[in-house]
């Protein structure tokens, strides 16, 4: 469904599982700095809503949004880490630049998943300018790092 027909941050409490005892780290992009900010924002909130200890959760900054799988392998790779949250900002541009990022993220992003049998989740936007973005990213849409964090916690389910 898009976005502008739900708001990122409601959800179901099905399938909400206790993560008192789980560790999340997130990956965050230093682009767009602004948005990525309001995501991570989002994000934490959630998690400590649900239960996540502060001590339990790790940042990391990459400088954009290409560099995001990167970081989600080094993190995932960690046994002391159960769901990565990987959150950043691509606007669409007057270049085809935004379709190959846009591409390579959701691949790496998938591919560390995979390779490493545990969630790392896309909660990178896509909006096709500023306004978009700040929407999705705790404005008129909700936030998109809410949706994140709720999805980590739920794939800790599986």
């Amino acid at each position: 469904m898009a976005s502008n027909l739900k708001n990122l941050s409601e959800y179901s409490s099905k399938n909400v599982i206790d993560i008192s005892n789980k560790t999340f780290a997130i990956v965050v992009s230093e682009w767009n700095e602004e948005v990525t900010e309001s995501l991570y924002n989002g994000a934490i909130e959630t998690l400590k809503h649900h239960g996540a200890k502060p001590e339990h959760i790790h940042r990391v900054d990459v400088p954009g949004s290409f560099e995001l799988s990167l970081g989600a392998q080094k993190l995932a790779q960690r046994d002391d880490v159960d769901a990565v949250i990987c959150l950043g900002c691509v606007i669409q541009g007057e270049t085809r630049h935004f379709d190959f990022i846009c591409d390579a993220v959701a691949h790496g992003i998938t591919n560390v998943s995979l390779k490493y049998d545990k969630p790392v989740i896309f909660g990178v936007l896509t909006p096709e300018n500023q306004k978009q973005a700040t929407d999705r990213a705790g404005g008129k849409h909700g936030n998109k790092g809410d949706e994140a964090a709720i999805t980590a916690i739920k794939m800790l389910a599986l």
